[in-house]
């Protein structure tokens, strides 16, 4: 199932009280109006975040979780890896990338010396741009997008990696605020702006996307050696 050869981001009270309330693990760190609350979630550190992403109930996908899916890997990590939207096995066990697509994930990682695992050099952090599985696997909705976007970025910003490789469409349009088609964003050289850094993107297809469309393994192996090639030379 490989690739290639190889495979085998004085305080107002509303904002003082939302920083409280993240702290506390509270639903309030997420209800607060867009500018308020990305101020806030800019200011967090990684127990805030994470506890202000479980309590969250800014858009209507609160209701329908099962649980939240905050990231997995090395929180100082190289790469990057971001990803569209929980499904239904992320939804159930709270974690990026799971199941079969999960496991392609794992060997396209394997291939290029990386893991999802330990906290050395080759392991990279796994994060979606939702954090709530959407109902059928359906395309995030614009408001829901824009909900989860403080976190996502928030979360590029604590990682600070050198690269960041966004896997499928939607995501790649989300981040890259583009409706570009994913073959004209592949094998180029992106960047977005983070906290007033400058972070280079990649773009490559889906591990779910390439389970059915076999031909673009291809593809991904040397988007993944692109990407490779471009940390390694610093």
């Amino acid at each position: 199932m490989g690739l290639g050869p190889v495979w085998t981001l004085r305080e107002s009270p509303v904002v003082a009280e939302v920083e409280i309330a993240a702290a506390a693990g509270a639903a309030e760190a997420v209800e607060t109006t867009p500018q308020n609350r990305g101020g806030a979630i800019a200011r967090m550190g990684w127990d805030e975040l994470e506890r202000a992403v479980a309590g969250c109930t800014a858009c209507p996908l609160n209701a329908t979780r099962t649980q939240t899916v905050f990231g997995v890997g090395n929180r100082s990590a190289e790469w990057m890896l971001v990803g569209e939207a929980p499904g239904a096995e992320e939804d159930a066990r709270g974690e990026p990338f799971v199941g079969q697509a999960g496991r392609l994930l794992d060997n396209m990682l394997a291939a290029v010396g990386l893991t999802r695992t330990g906290s050395d050099a080759r392991a990279v952090y796994i994060a979606n741009v939702l954090k709530c599985r959407p109902p059928g696997n359906r395309n995030p909705a614009p408001d829901e997008v824009a909900q989860c976007d403080p976190f996502l970025k928030r979360q590029i910003e604590l990682v600070n990696p050198r690269l960041v490789l966004v896997m499928g469409r939607f995501a790649a349009q989300s981040l890259l605020g583009t409706e570009a088609s994913i073959a004209s964003l592949r094998g180029t050289l992106h960047h977005i702006e983070v906290a007033g850094r400058r972070v280079p993107v990649v773009v490559t297809y889906h591990p779910a996307y390439l389970l059915r469309n076999l031909a673009d393994k291809a593809k991904s192996w040397a988007d993944l050696c692109f990407a490779r090639d471009l940390v390694a030379s610093g």
